[in-house]
């Protein structure tokens, strides 16, 4: 048999765009019509009406249902008690070099998690529950806890009289923050805690459906979320903001990028064709910060950006544009724009590791081999 007729016996798509790879009741993506369903919940019936806590309850819970006051309570009660991390981890913060980045440091804590963890190969229900639960609440801490060790501050504990978001800006900059501050960042953290069978999301899956444990899955997705053409891309867009300086010179630099073939950071999506429902709502948010923190010129910026795209590429800014902008307004450094990322989206993982585990099947995807298949072998002494 020749090459080519193994070779067209298996279908290839380039990046495995448009492949059903899974069926799924946790988030909805429609593209064309710029859509995002959370468990039945249009994302603009529940964006700043609702919490992260009650997002993540939602999406771990039969995907059916918001918890009702008793249930968000007890929820709420126990997320906030696991906003701690045990010494050692705290102790590898410590140790790790200056030059490492956040995601690189996060991805390495949650694996020791797992090593610390005397049951970490568990997968049934309860212990599962423990420990969805307990990682949501140590990976936002990491942060924070990141920030302080590298900033020479003392480490702070978590408030149960303050909610997760208030409490993650509180124990990251050690003062109480504004109603407003809190809201913009609880928004940040609903819009990006789960979005379909994105990459790192899939990859979680994947390894899940090795049975392997569940912090294995999750450091394989921040590995992948990690990446500037995912997650870490917002981190580039406010780089790209910065580097721009000036509004004047927002025309030039656009039209070089553009005339050069560079990927603007923060437009675009694989999925969506029109605006990324997402960005309609950090727009909003990135418009009352700016000019409530004196930095309506960046603000400016990104809106000229956005005008100049849409009008010349006809491509849509993403999550990740306006999400740089509101992120720096609340004083966030830049390098830890993707960590809080997966902190949001590891809501998501761990429903995608729940659902992959109800009723798994190894991913095993086959590829089209281009390759020879009859090269005949030369001794070593014989080869020139």
């Amino acid at each position: 048999m020749k090459d080519k007729d193994i070779a067209d016996k298996k279908v290839f798509v380039r990046g495995l765009e448009g492949v059903a790879a899974g069926e799924t009741k946790i988030s909805y993506v429609d593209g064309v019509n710029g859509l995002l369903v959370y468990s039945g919940y249009n994302i603009h019936e529940i964006a700043e009406k609702i919490s992260f806590e009650e997002v993540a309850y939602l999406l771990w819970h039969d995907h059916d249902k918001l918890p009702n006051e008793r249930e968000y309570e007890r929820f709420s009660h126990e997320l906030i008690k696991n906003m701690y991390l045990p010494f050692e981890a705290i102790q590898l913060i410590k140790q790790m070099p200056e030059y490492s980045h956040p995601m690189a440091i996060l991805r390495t804590v949650v694996s020791l998690l797992g090593a610390l963890d005397p049951d970490a190969e568990e997968l049934s229900g309860k212990i599962f529950e423990k420990k969805a639960i307990s990682l949501l609440g140590r990976i936002m801490t990491a942060i924070a806890v990141m920030y302080r060790v590298k900033t020479g501050q003392r480490i702070l504990e978590a408030d149960f009289d303050k909610s997760f978001a208030e409490n993650f800006l509180y124990m990251m900059f050690e003062r109480v923050p504004e109603e407003e501050e809190v809201r913009a960042f609880d928004t940040i953290l609903v819009l990006h805690a789960d979005h379909g069978f994105n990459a790192s999301t899939f990859s979680a899956r994947i390894t899940t459906s090795t049975l392997s444990d569940i912090y294995s899955a999750l450091t394989t997705a921040i590995g992948t979320l990690k990446g500037p053409l995912h997650g870490g891309a917002n981190q580039k867009v406010l780089e790209m903001l910065q580097d721009i300086k000036s509004i004047d010179k927002v025309d030039e630099y656009i039209d070089n990028m553009l005339e050069n073939k560079k990927k603007i950071m923060g437009f675009g999506h694989r999925v969506y064709k029109t605006e990324d429902p997402r960005a309609r709502h950090l727009r909003e948010w990135a418009e009352k910060l700016a000019k409530k923190k004196g930095h309506e010129k960046l603000y400016d910026i990104a809106k000229k950006i956005e005008s100049i795209v849409i009008e010349k590429k006809g491509i849509y800014p993403n999550v990740d544009f306006y999400s740089a902008v509101v992120q720096n307004a609340l004083g966030i450094p830049k390098e830890y724009y993707t960590t809080i990322f997966a902190a949001s989206r590891t809501a998501g993982w761990i429903a995608h590791i729940r659902e992959q585990l109800t009723d798994n099947r190894l991913i095993r995807p086959t590829s089209r081999y281009e390759g020879a298949l009859d090269k005949k072998f030369i001794p070593l002494k014989d080869r020139k």
